[in-house]
């Protein structure tokens, strides 16, 4: 048994295939627990924004209801965990919180407490929060968690190892032979060998399957700064006003806590992402008066275009090879529910949601198809308008130090950084995924495909896939 991916979903499905007795080898392109997952905001919850009401439109009461359960049996089999692992990782129970504060808008908060109250969970509206500003109503789900997600997945991998199973990191896999067995190659050629292969790389790295076509990523920022106890909100808080605003704490040395605030969500190579930094501090700093921001970073999502994650068969012919993707920015609860359901549909055991999660339904894409089909015109979009486009600037002189733009060099674009002392560094400018141009993110330095969100350091080495080749290098 292979699992190619070492996040949450990645991890969760080890170990618990190890604990079934299968032999184990969990693949990781870098360390565990350090990509998608180790940039999460760690809610556990199944309450996910205004999630309910649409399930109920669109996919009927007991898909919604299968949803709840689902979500719900992933938080207690974490707690289960944390307990029978004795797993130190900051573990706090709190309630969870949708709100909006336009007036208009209270309609759809009610809306989605009924409509999660019809699919098994105790919601109720409010209009108190523990927000140190008023809002005009709040869906509220108690009983919900929050940890330290790098701790818990150490914790799991000890136990999967523990169980017989095995990890190596700093192994990236770019081939998949769907043969029986299967085989899996690495970039150092190595060839490991299985009877199953679980593709848990966040974004999947084999096209096989189209899930490009039904997916779409984005990056949201995430700033966070030290807070007195005593100003704790007491629970975990989204809105999705403002191009979103998430708001969580955890706790902090000297006895404080750690405020988390997310949001500015946007395309992968968007400009202007350190002007979203400054607006996500500034309102942070403006809601929570006094407070100063010590850490920031980003994280990375995927969205399926019908709203419900992709777990199981890779494809409709697949017979050994599965799949878990498209979490939507819910990866904590949807990762531990992969483990589990994927566990059950390799053993045997299948759990009462898998039709729900299953990657090759097709009633539910075709009934999503006006999202399906702007995200396929906004990546064509990329494709031949980024192509179209005259470049960002004239030639690598004109690039700042410590700085990067894509150009055009003897009729080729290149994607060039220039270095704090004024070296440049060139490659390709087409993403080795499926060839959209790339862009430059001047606030993590990174070169960022739009299309389908791999990333790439300034000297075109892979960070982030679906790419698993790095950027062609290219001389000036």
């Amino acid at each position: 048994m292979v699992v190619v991916g070492a996040g949450i979903a990645g991890l969760s499905t080890g170990r618990e295939l190890a604990r079934a007795g299968l032999s184990v080898v969990v693949v990781e392109a870098g360390r565990i627990a350090q990509g998608v997952t180790g940039h999460t905001t760690a809610k556990l919850t199944a309450l996910h924004s205004l999630a309910y009401d649409r399930l109920l439109r669109t996919r009927g009461a007991e898909a919604a209801r299968l949803y709840a359960r689902s979500q719900t049996d992933a938080i207690e089999h974490a707690a289960h965990l944390v307990d029978e692992l004795g797993i130190d990782c900051d573990w706090e129970r709190v309630p969870a919180y949708t709100y909006l504060r336009d007036t208009h808008r209270t309609g759809e908060l009610r809306a989605e407490a009924e409509a999660a109250r019809a699919a098994g969970l105790p919601a109720e509206f409010v209009t108190e929060t523990g927000l140190p500003y008023p809002v005009a109503g709040a869906v509220r789900l108690a009983d919900q968690a929050q940890f330290h997600p790098r701790t818990y997945l150490l914790a799991l991998a000890d136990d999967l190892c523990a169980h017989g199973g095995r990890i190596h990191e700093n192994t990236t896999v770019v081939d998949l032979d769907e043969g029986e067995p299967c085989r899996v190659t690495t970039g150092a050629g190595a060839t490991v060998t299985a009877r199953d292969v679980v593709v848990a790389t966040h974004y999947p790295v084999f096209d096989r399957a189209l899930l490009f076509t039904r997916l779409a990523t984005h990056r949201e920022l995430v700033v966070a700064a030290p807070i007195a106890a005593d100003r704790d909100p007491e629970g975990m808080y989204i809105t999705p006003e403002l191009n979103t605003r998430s708001v969580r704490t955890a706790p902090y040395e000297d006895g404080r806590r750690l405020l988390i605030v997310t949001g500015e969500s946007f395309t992968p190579g968007a400009q202007g992402t350190p002007a979203r930094f400054d607006r996500l501090a500034d309102w942070a700093q403006q809601h929570f008066p006094g407070i100063t921001a010590t850490h920031r970073w980003a994280a990375q999502d995927t969205d399926p275009t019908d709203q419900v994650p992709l777990v199981g068969r890779l494809h409709p012919r697949a017979s050994h090879t599965y799949v878990a993707t498209g979490f939507g920015g819910w990866g904590m609860s949807g990762g531990i529910m992969a483990g589990r359901l994927l566990t059950g549909l390799i053993t045997g055991e299948r759990l009462p949601w898998s039709d729900l999660y299953d990657p090759t339904r097709i009633l539910s894409a075709v009934r999503q198809a006006p999202a399906f089909l702007h995200h396929q015109t906004k990546v064509a979009r990329h494709f031949v308008g980024d192509r179209l486009r005259p470049p960002q600037v004239k030639g690598v002189s004109d690039i700042e130090p410590d700085s990067g733009a894509v150009v055009r060099v003897d009729g080729e674009r290149c994607a060039v950084y220039r270095d704090e002392k004024g070296e440049a560094h060139a490659v390709s400018a087409r993403c080795t995924h499926l060839g959209c141009l790339v862009s430059f993110n001047s606030a993590e330095r990174t070169w960022e495909c739009p299309c389908h969100g791999s990333r790439f350091d300034t000297d075109g080495k892979v960070v982030q896939g679906p790419a698993t080749r790095p950027l062609d290098p290219r001389k000036l």
